[in-house]
């Protein structure tokens, strides 16, 4: 299946369809039994993929010689929170990646002005 997905993609991609194309590739689609599950960042990506969908299913649907197979689109939209980091906040983090960083700080009599 994921070999078709990408043969379509290309495909697409050789006709100019550079948009489906790109969403094509975002990552691979999941099988589950008929039912493929193919998760997009937002709901424009969605409705640009739901537009194009049909020649895709058709597509799969002959060379894989499967009728029943439908697609399933999921958005998946991970909210990050932005919070204002302070210099201390940041040393704390860089501290946690590498604890040198205190030896660093020391040896060269580096303080944070607050």
């Amino acid at each position: 299946m994921l070999l078709q997905w990408n043969k379509y993609a290309q495909r697409l991609g050789d006709k100019g369809h550079k948009i489906m194309q790109s969403l094509l590739l975002i990552n691979d689609p999941k099988l589950n039994g008929t039912v493929i599950t193919f998760e997009l960042p937002n709901e424009g990506s969605k409705v640009d993929f739901e537009g194009q969908m049909y020649g895709l299913l058709g597509h799969l649907k002959g060379h894989l010689h499967n009728h029943d197979i439908t697609i399933e689109v999921i958005v998946n939209e991970t909210i990050q929170i932005k919070r204002n980091l302070n210099d201390q906040d940041r040393y704390n983090r860089l501290l946690e990646i590498n604890p040198n960083i205190e030896l660093l700080r020391s040896t060269f009599g580096l303080d944070l002005q607050v």
